[in-house]
C-alpha cells in the first residue's frame, strides 16, 4: 500500500522533471494547477519575471458561496472557467498548461477543458 505522502513526493519529483522543460513567458505563461482534498486552485504565471499575473480558486470570493463542495469535478469546472475569464480580461489568450505532476485526469482535466471552453488556448 502506498501511502499518501509517498504519493505526493513522486507527484513533486514528475512536477520537478516537467518543470525543466515548461517555461512561461510573456507571451505564452504557464497555466499552474494544484490540487488538495477539499480545494483546487490555478495560476497564469510568467516566469521570466515571476509574476503571478492571474489566479483562482475555490477559495475566490467569486466562487465561494456557490459551490457546494470544493474538491470535485464541478468546482474544477467553475474554477476553470473563473480563471479564464480573468485571463481574457487581462489579455491573455495564449497558455502553456503545467500539470503540477498530476495526470490529465478528472478534476484537472476539466479544469482545463472549461478553461478551453473560457477562450484559453493550450
Amino acid at each position: 500500500m502506498i501511502s499518501k505522502l509517498n504519493r505526493n513526493k513522486e507527484r513533486k519529483r514528475r512536477h520537478l522533471r516537467v518543470r525543466k522543460k515548461i517555461s512561461g513567458t510573456a507571451e505564452r505563461p504557464r497555466f499552474n494547477v494544484y490540487k488538495s482534498l477539499k480545494h483546487i486552485y490555478a495560476q497564469i504565471i510568467d516566469d521570466t519575471t515571476g509574476n503571478t499575473l492571474v489566479a483562482a480558486s475555490t477559495l475566490d470570493p467569486a466562487l465561494k458561496g456557490t459551490l457546494k463542495y470544493g474538491g470535485n469535478k464541478e468546482a474544477a469546472r467553475a474554477v476553470g472557467k473563473l480563471i479564464g475569464e480573468k485571463a481574457l480580461e487581462r489579455g491573455i489568450k495564449k497558455v502553456v498548461l503545467d500539470r503540477g505532476g498530476y495526470i490529465y485526469h478528472g478534476r484537472v482535466k476539466e479544469l482545463a477543458e472549461a478553461a478551453r471552453e473560457a477562450g484559453l488556448d493550450f
